[in-house]
């Protein structure tokens, strides 16, 4: 994978950028949100420490799904009422972008929808309404509203600056996986799947005392 480099406006550090197509990264010395603006970086803000993660997967961790190799390079961290979890973003040997959300050791795969795809109009979704996409039939499962508490690593787009985000879960009978993202003005829909963990066959995953 194509690696490229950057110097930290704020403190100075090599900033190395696991992917080189990333929009947004954090400065691992001190935690800046940087953005790539044209050829330079800007701070943006300043990521507060995260909470203590029970997730095996970091950054670095390599793994495999649909026979293509992918690496983590960047998270997005939720909290809510019931506890919390992990966006990974992912980005494969083809340099396809996508995300392993991690959730009490529930794992999806899923990937930004096409336009075809945009969320019903007429308000958030609630739970029992089906939507179809691409033919399937998704059914809503949960809304939640989430805490969104920081990020690392690097990022497709600029994600700093949020509060309080809403989602909403769909499945379809089969195993498939949706999700709406009605934190911008305009929802974003991602589709793909549920998957099991040693499915994915990961390695360089984070060591906890007695392993």
């Amino acid at each position: 994978m194509t690696r490229s480099e950057a110097t930290c406006p704020n403190c100075g550090a090599r900033v190395e950028f696991r992917w080189s197509s990333a929009v947004q990264t954090v400065c691992p010395f001190c935690r800046s949100i940087l953005v790539r603006q044209d050829v330079d970086l800007k701070k943006v803000g300043t990521v507060a420490d995260l909470p203590p993660s029970s997730s095996p997967i970091q950054l670095g961790t390599a793994g495999r799904y649909r026979q293509k190799g992918f690496e983590v390079v960047g998270r997005i961290v939720y909290e809510w009422d019931q506890g919390g979890w992990n966006e990974w973003h992912v980005v494969f040997n083809d340099s396809a972008s996508g995300w392993l959300s991690d959730a009490q050791a529930e794992y999806a795969v899923s990937f930004l929808g096409p336009q075809s795809a945009a969320p019903p109009s007429g308000g958030t979704v609630q739970p029992g309404e089906h939507v179809t996409w691409q033919g399937k039939d998704y059914e809503v499962t949960a809304v939640t509203v989430a805490h969104y508490r920081g990020v690392e690593g690097d990022l497709p787009f600029e994600y700093w600056d949020k509060r309080d985000v809403v989602f909403a879960d769909l499945m379809t009978t089969d195993g498939g996986f949706a999700t709406i993202d009605y934190s911008e003005s305009a929802p974003l829909v991602f589709l793909g799947e549920y998957v099991e963990y040693h499915d994915l066959a990961l390695t360089n995953l984070r060591r906890f005392e007695g392993w």
